[in-house]
């Protein structure tokens, strides 16, 4: 165990309390998280919502042998203030991490980090460390389990009891998805070992036509004990630290012959697929309340044996009745579910896709020229203008080194580019802001504009906001060494942070996420200076569709919209006023309302 590990603040909100969970469900899923790693690191604050809140009610019955204090919102850190619960914060108050996702894997890595002999509990963020690490803006998977499922239950457990006789649509989701193929990275080997003890199964079920085995002249087939299903071998020797039996993995020269396509499907064990994650340990409290409910009301479960099952598997791994028992969850024993009838099983295939996308015209023709021609001759042209102050330049050689773009760990070449970029961005920014601003910098990155901008402005408030942990860390070192004392750094998803602010700020935000930034902004009615990146990734989202505004949509379709960005995106360089119109056409569709656009960078660069 190591003893250098600084102390953080963790804070969770409470909205109330229902049976065995603390509301919102998500501060439930934190407590249960640091329960089962055994996780004493951080010093915990609850945050109530409301009045009344009966202090000694909450710590002594339902927190298990975790310490918290309550607080009140307007004691929390500036930089939480501006942010969804659950968050984390350092002790300086500067750096916060935000959002149920983010939140859980710096729990997992703090206390891996603390005693690397918990390599169960790093085991938790799946192959290549990378499970809810993708946003749920842009992730189904990530949104279910981070978002619909536990709105989805609390929903279910305060709505009236005619509101609540059927069985919400996220998890049906669930359920369909638990009923989908695994892949893995090591898909093919798996797959021939389960064809493998198929066949060894197929050969222990012999049929006996003895005396003692017949009935009425029929043939009875005796069985050995059947060898547990593949899936659940892999998945529990490797909870157990076990080896899986080398019959098992030893494969046949039949079996190495079989085409790929001739191999079974493999089943999930558990919510991502073969092994327990970070998702199972949010899931659980979730399907736990929703299954208690639900056998209150008396109801019968038949049309979920898959989540049922995976409820019951759950149980199985070390450490989950443990963590349980700390935080006052009864787990439920379902035996009755295990065994119901087929017949009455629900369709699924009725639960809507939240992406499925629309029939599209088969006459279609790729490529940007028809597209421009098809919106050239509806009356949309793209208008070029000269750059409004081509002298725009920081005197970057009387700059501290920390603030250059070279500082972010980037070659020479790029570096230079950057800097050509950030002349054009924050001339434009200076124009816009007044002393007390709070100036936005959002997918931040290494802080190459925000660090800029702090250091040129020291009487505006700028925030850095970014998901990649490792590239905000950069950042935070770089203000470090240049002392700035006007700067906040907040590792979350757009979503989390609903602080107010004046000016908002973008270079390069991949894709959809530029637009998130520009809908962030115009809801916060602040002033927004953004340079787009990346027009390939641009695809339909849950909160998104495109074309964005009526005007194209009434003549573009989503296919035409998509193929023409992905060439703009990789025809860089190539036909260079081709790319610069659709560059154009492009940001136009994109666009419903601006206060300030400066695109300037992005155009000087084609």
């Amino acid at each position: 165990m190591k003893d250098s590990v600084a102390e953080e603040h963790l804070y969770l909100g409470l909205s109330h309390w229902y049976r065995d969970s603390i509301f919102p469900l998500h501060t439930s899923i934190s407590l249960f998280l640091l329960s089962y790693c055994d996780c004493k690191l951080f010093k915990i604050f609850l945050v109530p919502t409301g009045e009344n809140v009966d202090d000694q009610f909450v710590t002594k019955n339902l927190l298990g042998d975790l310490e918290v204090h309550l607080i009140s919102r307007c004691q929390l850190p500036v930089v939480v203030q501006s942010c969804c619960l659950p968050a984390v914060v350092v002790k300086d108050g500067k750096f916060c991490r935000a959002g149920l996702s983010v939140v859980l894997r710096h729990i997992i890595q703090k206390t891996y980090e603390a005693d690397p002999s918990k390599k169960d509990v790093l085991e938790l963020l799946g192959f290549k460390k990378t499970c809810l690490k993708a946003c749920a803006e842009v992730s189904q998977w990530t949104r279910l389990c981070e978002i619909s499922i536990p709105l989805a239950v609390e929903g279910f457990l305060t709505a009236s009891p005619e509101n609540c006789q059927t069985i919400p649509p996220d998890i049906l989701q669930l359920e369909r998805k638990l009923g989908e193929p695994v892949r893995v990275h090591n898909d093919d080997k798996i797959r021939r070992q389960k064809l493998q003890q198929q066949k060894a199964s197929a050969k222990a079920a012999v049929p006996v036509l003895g005396k003692e085995a017949t009935e009425e002249g029929k043939t009875v087939e005796m069985h050995e004990h059947p060898l547990p299903s593949l899936e659940l071998s892999i998945a529990f020797s490797k909870l157990l630290v076990q080896e899986v039996s080398d019959v098992v993995t030893r494969e046949a020269p039949n079996i190495r012959r079989t085409k790929t396509s001739d191999l079974p499907l493999l089943d999930h064990v558990f919510a991502e697929g073969l092994y327990f994650t970070l998702a199972d340990i949010v899931l659980l409290p979730c399907i736990h309340q929703f299954l208690i409910s639900s056998k209150k009301q008396g109801k019968n479960l038949v049309n979920l044996p898959l989540i049922s099952s995976w409820y019951q598997r759950v149980q199985k791994v070390p450490g989950v009745k443990k963590a349980a028992g700390k935080c006052n969850m009864e787990l439920l024993q379902l035996p009755e579910l295990m065994s119901a009838p087929e017949a009455g099983l629900q369709d699924l295939s009725s639960v809507p896709d939240e992406l499925e996308e629309e029939n599209e015209d088969s006459n279609f023709i790729g490529g940007p020229r028809p597209t421009m021609t098809k919106l050239m001759e509806n009356g949309i042209e793209a208008k070029f203008s000269p750059h409004p102050c081509p002298s725009w330049t920081l005197d970057w050689t009387n700059l501290p080194s920390a603030v250059s773009p070279g500082e972010g760990k980037m070659s020479r070449d790029r570096a230079l580019r950057k800097q050509q970029q950030l002349n054009n961005l924050v001339a434009a920014v200076t124009k816009l802001a007044k002393p007390g601003d709070v100036i936005v910098d959002f997918c931040s990155g290494g802080g190459h504009v925000g660090i800029v901008l702090a250091h040129m402005m020291p009487s505006c408030q700028v925030v850095l906001i970014e998901n990649k942990e490792l590239s905000l860390i950069r950042a935070k070192d770089r203000s470090d060494e240049l002392g700035l004392n006007n700067i906040w750094f907040i590792q979350a998803n757009l979503d989390y942070f609903n602080g107010t602010f004046n000016i908002g700020v973008a270079l390069h935000a991949c894709g959809v996420a530029t637009d998130m930034v520009i809908e962030h902004c115009i809801k916060a009615r602040a002033a927004f200076v953004i340079s787009p990146c990346c027009y390939g990734f641009i695809q339909n989202t849950v909160k998104f569709k495109y074309p964005r505004s009526h005007q194209f949509k009434e003549i573009l379709s989503y296919k035409e919209s998509s193929v023409w960005g992905l060439w703009i995106w990789i025809g860089r360089g190539l036909q260079k006023n081709v790319t610069t119109l659709s560059k154009l056409y492009l940001w136009n569709q994109r666009v419903v309302l601006q206060r300030t656009i400066c695109l300037w960078a992005s155009l000087l660069r084609v």
